[in-house]
């Protein structure tokens, strides 16, 4: 009877290390595949949650520069930078501390939603990325459900207007 020799079970063991190893690279690379694509989803939900703050941080500056406007007739800023200094009263006021740069875009660059009666009353971005969140919106971020890029999530100052009801006295309603 033949006996194997020493080594040709060293080869055979060999092989079975080498096909070893390179099913754990094989793993490897699937647990860090996995990992990068984990990571970039919760980068971008952490833009987005930037985005709707700092938009909502241009929605109360808006309003707080239309609000305060001296004398009977409300006006919206001309240009973002009239919220960094207003300059219409003796006084300067701030209504923003600086014109955030968008998370999306990493520019300070926003696209101004023009009012009618002249002015800015709300931005957006310039991304046309598609959002992740799709729904579950607080109720004044209701509208940005469904919207296929972050573009469409525009974040506009509408003033309370007077509404008279069939009761006679005059509420007050967001428009």
């Amino acid at each position: 009877m033949v006996r194997p020799s020493a080594t040709s079970n060293q080869g055979r063991q060999g092989g079975f290390t080498y096909l070893g190893l390179l099913f754990a690279v094989a793993l490897a690379g699937i647990v860090l595949a996995t990992t990068g694509v984990v990571w970039s989803t919760e980068r971008q939900r952490e833009k987005e949650r930037e985005l709707l703050a700092i938009g909502e941080e241009f929605r109360r500056a808006i309003g707080s520069y239309y609000e305060r406007s001296p004398g009977t007739v409300k006006r919206y800023p001309a240009k973002l930078e009239d919220l960094l200094k207003d300059n219409r009263f003796l006084g300067t006021r701030r209504h923003l501390r600086q014109v955030y740069r968008d998370p999306l875009t990493g520019n300070a660059d926003w696209a101004p939603i023009p009012a009618p009666e002249g002015g800015i009353m709300g931005v957006h971005s310039l991304s046309t990325a598609e959002p992740i969140k799709q729904g579950n919106f607080p109720p004044r971020q209701v509208e940005f459900e469904g919207k296929q890029s972050y573009g469409e999530w525009r974040f506009v100052y509408r003033p309370l207007v007077p509404t008279a009801p069939v009761g006679g006295a005059a509420k007050s309603t967001l428009r």
